[in-house]
């Protein structure tokens, strides 16, 4: 099951933390009820820094709790393509809305080295034509990767648009990570 609830003392203090990965250094933010975001590689440390800052301005950089360390292992794990799906990382979705829980619940779902489409999502909530709020919301994840906006693509299997540092490339390089295929054809995506 997905871990988007809100869970009290999930995580003890407030703050955040930089750490490094296969594609660059990373960022994490967290609180009493778990992550409250995560921040895929900008340019280089300092801009990764810069984001966080600007993301969360009132939560002080700090050394990561015991909980925030182990996810950082299995976010570092996964990007290094351990065939990881994060799922026992809780997140804090106080701040999100409903729709956007959903989204990110299903896309949590999606197995390492598999795609989605934003139509089959959209599918899976009940109206194909929500295939576009699909895609806005994965644009706002705030919890890439622990929820794989990296492994849902456009129509037709397109890579699409990636709002990370670096756009589809950075997506394409995450996938091929992974080794990502579509589970209705066979072969590689590349």
């Amino acid at each position: 099951m997905s871990r988007l609830i809100n869970e009290p003392g999930a995580v003890n203090g407030i703050g955040f933390a930089l750490f490094d990965t296969a594609i660059g250094p990373c960022g994490i933010a967290w609180g009493a009820r778990g992550l409250v975001g995560v921040q895929l590689p900008e340019a280089d440390e300092a801009a990764t820094r810069r984001r966080m800052k600007g993301r969360f301005p009132l939560l002080p950089e700090l050394p990561p709790p015991a909980e925030v360390q182990q996810a950082m292992a299995a976010i570092r794990a996964l990007l290094d393509g351990e065939p990881r799906d994060l799922m026992e990382i809780v997140l804090d979705v106080e701040h999100v809305s409903e729709f956007h829980r959903q989204v990110y619940a299903i896309a949590r779902r999606i197995p390492p080295g598999q795609v989605r489409t934003y139509g089959e999502i959209a599918l899976e909530l009940g109206d194909k034509g929500l295939s576009r709020a699909v895609g806005q919301a994965l644009g706002l994840n705030p919890f890439a990767p622990v929820v794989p906006c990296h492994r849902v693509l456009a129509a037709g299997s397109k890579f699409g648009g990636f709002s990370a540092h670096g756009g589809a490339a950075s997506k394409i390089r995450m996938l091929a990570i992974e080794g990502a295929r579509r589970d209705s054809e066979s072969g590689s995506l590349f």
